[in-house]
């Protein structure tokens, strides 16, 4: 039986077509491990809002989402206010979500837990 991913320490790769485009089960299964996400309506988009006390952490948040995206060299659609900011992953290359937007989903999601 195969272990499950590591999605903290695992790193993204390049993906590119449809054939890397993650099924319904495999999306039902990581989001199962991704509390707080959900994909939107279309499904094109995993993504999640975190509420902060003040701009301050608002902003050191976005700061370490880009140290995990440039890292990972994945980027989010991100929407920034005041206190809060919505997340947005989705890999364009393949029309829809990837391995990539899990792992970065998750590692994101580890920068407040």
């Amino acid at each position: 039986m195969t272990q499950p991913l590591d999605l903290l320490s695992a790193r993204c790769i390049p993906r590119a077509g449809a054939e890397h485009r993650l099924d319904a089960a495999a999306l039902d299964t990581y989001l199962a491990r991704l509390p707080g996400w959900s994909l939107s309506n279309d499904g094109s988009l995993l993504q999640r809002r975190f509420d902060f006390a003040d701009y301050y952490r608002t902003l050191a948040f976005v700061n370490a989402l880009a140290h995990i995206a440039h890292r990972q060299d994945h980027h989010p659609d991100l929407s920034v206010h005041y206190d809060r900011v919505i997340v947005q992953w989705s890999t364009h290359d393949v029309g829809g979500l990837s391995l990539n937007d899990v792992i970065c989903a998750a590692q994101t999601s580890a920068l407040t837990e």
